[in-house]
């Protein structure tokens, strides 16, 4: 993993920015170049350069190079299923509470968005998903992010999330799936007293059907959803942007208290 300060070298990820805020993620490669309708930018030019230089293409576009956050990456990232949008993911991360240490069940790991989140915050994840190739793109994406080193913190099975969890000492069991009303009994066998467990739902229906599930060994339980509205600035010229990211998902959050007799 590279250092904040250092400079670029051969491959690594960068962002370019153009000046209308367009971005590009591009993987540093000997001889490579970035193509765009303004020209060419040479890898070698890239190589070498502090975080937020400038490099000019063969036409005379310019643009900012950034090493690109988990955010940027998440955005950009090749994907199979549809990703968690970033607002989501931070607010998985504090009701979750996901922290160095904890033994995370995720099942449907999709294109690993989630994953990368949770691994970088330092949590141990055992993945669930029923398409091996959904199961590759995840790998594929947290080792191209976080590097090859993050893989053994990262053990996803090929497998149905209905029919059981194997274990019985996960802090947290994080659900993305079509009906994981299905999995809360399954839960509450796998995880510790006091585990938390968050479903990640696109309808209130099934928001629903999971809080019908959640029985007497669970307490807190709530649901809600993250909107994320951005602001025109412009000198005194404020008002809201006319567009935002609005509902994309809700949340689910419940912690398990008991154990059935």
């Amino acid at each position: 993993m590279f250092a904040f300060g250092d400079t670029f070298a051969i491959g690594e990820k960068v962002m370019l920015v153009d000046r209308k805020e367009r971005r590009y993620l591009v993987d540093l490669a000997a001889g490579g170049e970035f193509h765009s309708h303004a020209g060419f930018v040479s890898h070698d030019d890239i190589v070498g350069c502090p975080d937020g230089a400038e490099v000019v293409s063969t036409k005379g576009a310019r643009y900012v190079v950034l090493r690109p956050t988990l955010e940027d990456f998440v955005v950009e990232m090749p994907r199979g299923a549809q990703v968690i949008y970033p607002k989501d993911l931070a607010t998985i991360l504090m009701v979750g509470d996901i922290r160095p240490g904890v033994r995370v069940l995720e099942s449907g790991v999709g294109s690993g968005a989630l994953s990368m989140a949770m691994l970088r915050a330092g949590a141990n994840i055992t993945g669930y998903e029923l398409r091996e190739d959904f199961a590759n793109r995840a790998r594929a994406n947290v080792r191209s992010f976080l590097g090859e080193s993050a893989l053994s913190s990262y053990d996803v099975h090929i497998r149905n999330c209905y029919d059981g969890i194997d274990g019985s000492d996960f802090d947290r069991v994080i659900l993305d799936l079509p009906e994981p009303w299905l999995v809360v009994d399954h839960a509450v066998g796998a995880m510790r007293l006091g585990g938390v467990l968050v479903a990640y739902t696109p309808a209130i229906t099934q928001a629903m059907q999971v809080r019908e599930a959640l029985g007497e060994h669970w307490t807190g339980q709530r649901t809600l959803e993250v909107l994320h509205r951005t602001w025109h600035i412009d000198g005194q010229a404020v008002r809201p942007d006319h567009r935002m990211v609005a509902h994309t998902g809700f949340l689910t959050v419940a912690r398990l208290t008991g154990k059935p007799d």
